[in-house]
């Protein structure tokens, strides 16, 4: 049986394009686009009509950067993939591409297959995977290989984190050799780990414990460090390099001069990034251990250059890191010493609300909105145009925005797993009223119609950024 839904007068913003148009989807596909009021237009048909008069028709969102059921700090990220994909569609997201964790001493295959089984029949929106590699030897570098062909073709690897995700600089250039010749792309957690390890030791010794130091021991010259070595590696190897959750303006400083030398290095940057700061991390009462991620949160004036990088295209990508858990018996591990506090932030949700609330606030402009949180990212992880545009013969990933709608952030009213929201109060212009994922409708007209297991794996090409 055939089902058709037209889109009706609405205004279609992609990465490229404004048109007020209608859109014709037909068994899970964009079939056509004709301009409003048009012959064309008038004379299509469908069991379902969808009135976007004054507003956004746009892309689903696409985040490739998320952590459903992470095992972090001896607990587990709060969010399973039914809770977080069901709160990522109410924000107007309709792929995500989370990490498949390598245990030490397992093999890749093991972690994936494991990721698999959690997701399966349980998510309501699009999934791929991204592969943690955490111990590189001559078999994981085979089994890159194996991955890349299957629709697995990014790997990432970690300079933080020793004795848990870590890998030093010679198994990096490893996998970087590897991926130079598979086509995956290596992303990297560009901290240097082993330093931060002494000033956080330094720091517990002399009896600075609360939350605000965590982020006073990562330095962002340690991000900067970490982020010019990786690129100087990935040089070396010939290969392309993704820093994923910049925040430091030295790190994009790194980025951008590698990029003016003409080497294929992208950075994603987070809406944590964007809107929060080290004032956040100093709140009083233990607040603070809300906003504990890594890379960490820095001073407010490092948002300026996060967003002229956006400008710029020195960053090309804002994802989430979403990693929730609950300041309730989670966030509360860390009482008393900051660096037990486990490492995440919830956003799934908020990431499109945010970068509308960027362009009326004069950061970027519409067609950027879609570009770094739509085109971009399914472009990068090779999901485009299957992924994050509306064009024929994409998939039927539609969210209709209303721009004028004022919503409260809060933690009483998100969808995601976890009790507490990081933008609590925070004013925003702009909310998601319908959400079609491969032509089915998640959210319609701000009620979730969705089920789990409507989202299918999605296998992904290698970077399409690369020749």
């Amino acid at each position: 049986m055939s089902t058709r839904t037209v889109i009706r007068g609405g205004l279609v913003v992609t990465a490229s394009d404004e048109i007020h148009a209608d859109v014709l989807i037909e068994d899970g596909r964009v079939a056509a686009l004709a301009a409003s009021g048009t012959t064309a237009a008038e004379a299509w048909t469908a069991e379902k009509v969808i009135d976007a008069t004054g507003k956004y028709v746009i892309p689903g969102g696409v985040d490739v950067h998320t952590h459903m059921e992470l095992p972090f700090g001896g607990t587990f990220a709060s969010d399973t993939f039914e809770t977080g994909t069901r709160a990522a569609a109410w924000g107007g997201t309709t792929t995500i591409v989370d990490f498949a964790v390598q245990s030490v001493g397992r093999s890749l295959r093991d972690g994936l297959d494991a990721w698999h089984a959690k997701a399966e029949g349980n998510c309501a929106i699009d999934y791929g995977f991204h592969m943690i590699v955490s111990d590189v030897n001559q078999d994981t570098l085979k089994e890159m290989d194996l991955l890349v062909e299957e629709g697995v073709t990014s790997f990432k690897q970690f300079m933080a984190y020793p004795g848990v995700f870590y890998s030093d600089d010679g198994q990096i250039l490893r996998a970087m050799q590897r991926s130079a010749e598979n086509g995956g792309l290596i992303m990297m957690h560009a901290e240097n780990g082993i330093a931060i390890d002494v000033l956080v030791e330094q720091a517990l010794a002399r009896g600075e414990t609360d939350p605000r130091y965590h982020g006073e021991v990562r330095k962002a010259l340690l991000e900067a460090e970490a982020t010019h070595r990786a690129i100087k590696l990935a040089q070396v190897a010939g290969a392309p390099l993704y820093v994923v959750h910049v925040s430091a303006m030295e790190a994009v400083a790194e980025l951008a001069r590698a990029r003016d030398e003409g080497l294929n290095v992208f950075g994603e940057t987070c809406p944590q990034y964007l809107f929060l700061s080290t004032d956040n991390l100093a709140e009083p009462d233990f607040e603070g251990s809300k906003y504990v991620c890594s890379t960490p949160l820095r001073p407010k004036e490092h948002q300026a250059k996060l967003w002229q990088g956006l400008r710029t295209n020195d960053l090309q990508v804002v994802s989430t890191d979403h990693c929730p858990f609950c300041f309730v018996g989670q966030k509360e591990l860390g009482r008393g010493d900051f660096s037990k506090i486990p490492n995440g932030l919830p956003g799934v949700e908020n990431r499109m609300d945010l970068l509308h609330q960027a362009v009326v606030d004069g950061h970027i402009s519409r067609r950027r909105w879609i570009e770094i949180a739509c085109a971009t990212p399914a472009r990068m992880f090779g999901m485009y145009p299957k992924k994050g545009t509306i064009a024929p013969g994409a998939d039927a990933d539609v969210v209709i925005y209303d721009p004028h709608a004022e919503q409260i952030v809060s933690a009483d009213t998100h969808h995601m797993n976890v009790d507490y929201s990081a933008y609590e109060g925070k004013r925003l212009t702009g909310r998601v009223e319908t959400v079609l994922s491969r032509g089915e409708l998640v959210i319609t007209e701000r009620e979730y119609t969705g089920r789990a297991g409507h989202g299918v794996y999605t296998p992904r090409s290698t970077c399409q950024y690369l020749n």
